[in-house]
């Protein structure tokens, strides 16, 4: 553990946490109203206070809440009606369910390079796996800042049958060019995971921005049913539709998130700050001690998700982790590239190449990042960061 002098002896500092997650507000008043009004399934109060939230940031024709970002992108997969030899483009540096959630409804999966400034995807790679197959692009928002949209836009505009799907799980309340993010594709999913901004322990929501889709994806969200038309008196009785699953977000849950939404500018606020924090401590010693930055281009306002560096390579990022978790900082590495792994092999239909994903791989370092992380203990991330930086140089 780092030491520190107290009265001549050692003294022990206490971890820091990869990730914490925080109370923000009103959660637990909110939680006892949920239960204690008898309907803590979905649908409730609190679901629709949560929706409307987040559809008045985006602007959304609809926003359905579910139980996770995964069960958000199945939904917008289902509402893609795929056919035999249909192919969705997913990134291949990114978590699973973004791919997973296609390869359950029989897509085949092309893997997508990333570029390397925001680490999203490459609008060159992009231009190059489109075909007659492809049904849908799915984007990730890395880190919370926005991918290269104006050259995705660009390409995407040769295939107006194709939809843009955005996997967001990132990117609550960051934008491009003032747009956002979110508002941006046919569809986008969030997640309210217990290691993001906005948390309620399991949650997510699915984004659509086209009012066309808002009728089916309601009846596949309700299990196949047309209980919301029955719901808003549009139908004297309900009944069994189409395909769909139990998509819904308990009430009890979208209670918790409500509040984390009410203290949004607060909670993004902190987040700022500390990635600010990081990057000017940071900047001064990159050149020097052989490390880079994560970047925020111009036209794009980040969701501070997370803070990250990259390093030259896959030994001495390796070599730094465990050099900084012997000093008290829990800090991590992110996604294995998924078309190197066996179930990407399996569901993709052609191989492709994505060596910027096998870079960044090995490369990206993730610090301490959560709401409530002190400036004393940034302080400390920043220093055992140089002098591992420093130790793995000259061991090079």
């Amino acid at each position: 553990m780092t030491e520190a002098e107290g009265r001549g002896r050692p003294v022990e500092l206490p971890e820091i946490p990869f990730n914490v997650a925080a109370v923000a507000g009103r959660e637990l008043e909110y939680i006892q109203q949920a239960i204690q009004g008898g309907h803590p399934a979905s649908g409730g109060e609190f679901t629709r206070r949560a929706a409307q939230v987040l559809a008045e940031h985006t602007g959304a024709a609809e926003v359905l809440m579910t139980t996770s970002c995964t069960s958000a992108l199945e939904l917008s997969a289902m509402l893609l009606d795929l056919q035999p030899d249909d192919t969705v483009i997913v990134p291949s540096f990114t978590f699973t369910s973004t791919a997973l959630a296609f390869a359950r409804q029989g897509a085949g999966l092309v893997f997508c390079d990333i570029e390397p400034r925001t680490l999203s995807v490459d609008p060159q790679h992009l231009a190059s796996l489109l075909d007659e197959h492809v049904r849908a692009v799915v984007v990730v928002h890395y880190a919370g800042v926005a991918c290269d949209m104006e050259g995705i836009q660009e390409v995407l505009a040769a295939w107006p049958e194709v939809r843009l799907i955005e996997d967001n799980a990132h990117g609550l309340f960051g934008s491009w060019r003032g747009r956002p993010l979110g508002s941006l594709g046919r569809y986008a999913a969030l997640s309210f995971h217990e290691t993001k901004n906005f948390v309620c322990g399991e949650g997510g929501a699915l984004v659509l921005n086209d009012p066309v889709d808002v009728d089916r994806a309601r009846v596949l969200y309700d299990k196949g049913t047309n209980r919301r038309a029955f719901m808003l008196g549009q139908v004297d009785k309900y009944t069994w539709k189409d395909t769909g699953s139990s998509f819904g977000l308990s009430d009890v849950l979208a209670a918790y998130l409500l509040a984390q939404l009410e203290e949004r500018d607060t909670i993004q606020a902190k987040r700022r700050t500390i990635h600010d924090h990081y990057s000017a401590a940071l900047a001064p010693y990159a050149e020097e001690l052989d490390f880079q930055l994560m970047q925020v281009p111009e036209g794009r306002e980040s969701a501070y998700h997370m803070f990250y560096v990259l390093l030259p390579g896959r030994d001495r990022r390796n070599d730094s982790l465990e050099m900084l978790r012997k000093l008290g900082v829990q800090a991590t590495f992110h996604y294995l590239p998924l078309h190197t792994s066996d179930a990407g092999r399996a569901f993709s239909v052609r191989e492709t190449e994505c060596p910027v994903s096998e870079q960044v791989s090995d490369r990206l370092l993730r610090l301490p990042f959560y709401n409530d992380l002190s400036e004393h203990d940034v302080d400390r991330v920043v220093a055992a960061f140089l002098d591992t930086a420093s130790a793995t140089l000259r061991d090079r």
